[in-house]
């Protein structure tokens, strides 16, 4: 979820025009479904995400490989707007476009993306309970997490949403004991 801010400026417009192309063309759903498989897909399999984004590898070589791996996976106009980003040299903004194309339709569709961190991954029961009270918090429809797993956290779990930080973590509530006794041992 967290993206080069950057990078997402210069990919909202891209995203914006395809969100409103496939609102337009009634495909939205089957694009939101590409997007959300690929940015699993490049998350898998990192070397594609760097061959993409190297300048020294040519136009052609870069729409050989996509036509290779993704033409037979993918609703045809989002493969058509893949090869609007290898035209215009923007390939590289690809994981950036995907994301601000997705934050477009979750917002639409009033579902939230949050990311969690913790230390040992949820169970089932434990990942229904959290989605069920954040959308009582929120008030959405429906809430799309990003988990990812820090044994650092020693327990317990992080939320992040666009403009709160909840920290449930062990780690954290140490580190301000910690805070806490080195302010009342100073005397």
């Amino acid at each position: 979820m967290s993206a080069n801010p950057l990078a997402l400026k210069i990919a909202t417009p891209y995203a914006r025009a395809l969100y409103d192309f496939s609102v337009e063309q009634n495909i939205m759903h089957q694009v939101t479904a590409d997007f959300q498989n690929l940015e699993v897909f490049l998350t898998k399999t990192p070397e594609l995400t760097e061959y993409l984004s190297n300048p020294v590898i040519g136009v052609k070589q870069k729409e050989d490989v996509l036509t290779k791996t993704l033409k037979s996976q993918l609703n045809s106009e989002t493969f058509k707007f893949l090869m609007v980003l290898v035209k215009r040299d923007r390939i590289n903004l690809l994981s950036s476009v995907i994301v601000s194309y997705l934050e477009l339709v979750y917002k639409t569709a009033s579902v939230k993306m949050i990311e969690v961190s913790t230390a040992f991954p949820f169970t089932t029961v434990q990942k229904l309970n959290l989605i069920k009270k954040l959308k009582e918090l929120t008030n959405a429809r429906e809430i799309r997490l990003v988990v990812t797993v820090d044994s650092s956290l020693i327990g317990g779990f992080l939320i992040k949403t666009n403009s709160k930080v909840i920290d449930f973590t062990i780690k954290n509530q140490l580190e301000n004991l910690a805070k806490h006794l080195d302010g009342v041992l100073e005397i």
